[in-house]
């Protein structure tokens, strides 16, 4: 069975604003779903929804032929510096699902999958840049190895030879059997990576 992230009638809710309604989500493993809209459409929110952070005020999510474990969903956010400890080196930050499961990790070689100077590994998140902070969260998605990867904006930050880098690093995921989500303001960048399209604008 192939392994399927499904969000069935999903609707959020702020106060007695409805953000949007009756949303269903389906990202098979190894494809790509875009998500698009204004700011304020409830892009994000959708994707905490997917991830389990938010609960919907309607709606299920469920995974279909995944074994539940936890990091079978995996987070790419819009500003690396607001999910990363600045106190952990870029090593431990790389290295933290390794860590939590207690297995050893080859994190120089990660880190060379993902562009990442191994001399860097031992600094800060203040002592380096966006792109370089992006590319430790990817290879820290490497180690988790997650089914399904939920993309916020993750060029929105970055200069446009990072922003490439970093795109091509999501798509070797799903080369690798990874679905994922894609949330983004630029349609022509999800026209280009998605099979399919969620516009919540249209809504």
């Amino acid at each position: 069975m192939t392994a399927t992230l499904l969000g069935h009638g999903l609707t959020a809710r702020f106060g007695s604003r409805e953000v949007f309604t009756g949303v269903d989500v389906s990202v098979d493993a190894g494809s790509v779903l875009g998500i698009v809209g204004q700011s304020g459409s409830g892009k994000t929110t959708l994707l905490r929804i997917l991830a389990g952070l938010t609960a919907p005020a309607a709606g299920t999510v469920e995974q279909r032929g995944v074994e539940l474990r936890p990091g079978t969903i995996g987070l790419i956010a819009q500003h690396p510096r607001l999910v990363t400890n600045p106190r952990w080196t870029l090593r431990r930050i790389v290295a933290e699902p390794a860590t939590i499961a207690r297995r050893n990790c080859d994190i120089e070689a990660v880190a060379g999958r993902v562009g990442l100077d191994p001399a860097l590994l031992d600094r800060f998140p203040s002592q380096v840049s966006d792109g370089q902070l992006q590319r430790a969260c990817v290879g820290r998605l490497l180690v988790q190895a997650p089914r399904f990867v939920l993309c916020d904006e993750p060029t929105a930050m970055l200069d446009p030879l990072s922003a490439r880098a970093v795109i091509g690093l999501l798509q070797a995921l799903v080369d690798d059997g990874a679905g994922m989500v894609l949330v983004s303001h630029q349609r022509r960048l999800v026209d280009a990576r998605c099979r399919d399209v969620v516009d919540l604008d249209v809504r």
